[in-house]
């Protein structure tokens, strides 16, 4: 403990903590956000079909996909605060982030072979990629107020998400460059494989090994953790003994209470448009031909990266003029207003335009709600427990989100409705964070 109090606020340790958004955001990127999305619907509009016969019924492309992504959520958040009780009692959460690290990596190789035919494989990668993303995110932003005083969080979560964006894009522009031109890289037709798509299965893999490989500079720098004090018995239950006991405390955080009630009707609607949009303007936007969809898809994600950036800083700067809870409620109205001009999208442009938009308050809204969080706890050396239920909280979000949103597309045939439903989740979201700083 000693030694990471003494290393605490140091800048090679807050280099190393903001690295690991460099080496696993080209998952949230590339996987999540650009190629797999383009990907899983290549793979339908190749075989002729659109829904497909699994898990007992017949189910559309992106309703599966969706509930997919809620059952790994579920996961995560029963996860999350299993893994939390026991890095506390053991005083090593730098072990279990390494090994969901791993595993992330692993089912961003293991992508290369999803297939319609092993759809249950390619399914179980996917849900193995999400688990080892989020639950590794989770530990290492529990690691912010041990890294980082209060007055260097803003800026360190925002470096940190600015790291992302930069690496993620590096990486998607050679992906991309793989894809428009895989004669160039050597890849060509192979067994009716299209050459293109075969292009995406090796991105997949290369996720993996950056994912992997820049991970090492933030496992060679990070302090194992704090270790808890006192007796260790059924360290397996005690995660939900810790948010249970986060929760008691909350009754005197009254600030933190009412910032966690806002974070998580707000990051609802954040995490589930991360995840859906690519596959909504895949859809849903009248691109022309595949080609042209596939570059128009991900060169919307890139601006969105390269906006983010710009966003996030920009945000962190603004935050410290009008402080965190204003800067947000703007930041939750201008994604409100997105919501509304997502639901009219039709032409290739419209959706460029979305896409500088949404970057400009994706990346801002991200850091300034980790930091502030970071700021809002009380002394305490328990941060994993704290920023787990943060964390799962955030889960049972996305997990709500993405059902609600699958539910509302299959049962209207149109993604579109669920943008308005999502854009109520905003202005909830604005008025419960007019209520943080008020008194009792």
């Amino acid at each position: 403990m000693t030694k990471v109090l003494e290393l605490k606020g140091t800048k090679k340790l807050l280099n190393a903590w903001a690295f690991y958004d460099w080496a696993n955001s080209v998952y949230s990127l590339v996987i999540s956000s650009a190629i797999f999305p383009i990907f899983y619907g290549a793979l339908f509009r190749v075989a002729e079909i659109e829904k497909v016969t699994v898990f007992g019924g017949e189910i559309a492309r992106a309703p599966l996909i969706s509930y997919v992504t809620s059952a790994a959520f579920v996961f995560i958040a029963i996860v999350t605060p299993l893994i939390s009780g026991i890095a506390d009692y053991l005083g090593n959460k730098k072990i279990f982030l390494k090994f969901f690290c791993y595993l992330g990596a692993l089912s961003c190789v293991g992508l290369y072979w999803f297939s319609l035919e092993n759809i249950y494989f390619g399914l179980l990668c996917y849900f193995f990629g999400l688990v080892g993303f989020w639950v590794s995110f989770a530990i290492n932003n529990s690691y912010l107020p041990d890294i980082a005083y209060p007055e260097q969080q803003d800026t360190i979560s925002a470096k940190g998400f600015s790291l992302g964006y930069i690496g993620s894009v590096i990486l998607l522009v050679f992906n991309l460059a793989m894809v428009m031109k895989p004669d160039v890289f050597g890849i060509t037709n192979d067994g009716g494989e299209i050459a293109e798509v075969k292009a995406m299965k090796y991105s997949f893999v290369t996720v993996g090994i950056w994912w992997a490989l820049f991970s090492q500079y933030t496992f060679a720098n990070l302090p194992k953790g704090y270790k808890r004090e006192g007796q260790r018995k059924n360290i397996v239950l005690n995660g939900f003994r810790e948010l249970q006991s986060v929760w008691k405390q909350l009754g005197s955080q009254r600030q933190l209470k009412r910032y966690l009630k806002a974070f998580f009707i707000y990051s609802m609607a954040v995490q589930t448009i991360m995840l859906i949009a690519t596959y909504f303007g895949e859809e849903e936007i009248n691109w022309g031909t595949d080609s042209e969809r596939t570059t128009g898809l991900i060169v919307s994600i890139l601006v969105i990266q390269i906006v983010a950036i710009l966003g996030a800083t920009f945000t962190a700067k603004a935050s410290k003029v009008f402080g965190n809870i204003k800067t947000l409620i703007v930041v939750n109205i201008l994604w409100l207003l997105l919501c509304i001009y997502a639901y009219f999208l039709e032409t290739p442009m419209d959706f460029y335009i979305a896409a500088g938009l949404v970057g400009i308050v994706m990346g801002g809204i991200q850091a300034l709600s980790r930091s502030t969080y970071s700021k809002f706890l009380p002394e305490t050396t328990d941060t994993t427990s704290f920023f787990s239920f943060y964390d799962v909280s955030e889960k049972i979000g996305i997990v709500i989100g993405t059902l609600m949103y699958g539910l509302i597309a299959q049962l209207t045939g149109s993604m579109r409705s669920s943008t308005i439903f999502l854009g109520l989740f905003f202005l909830v979201g604005a008025y419960l964070l007019t209520k943080v700083n008020k008194k009792p």
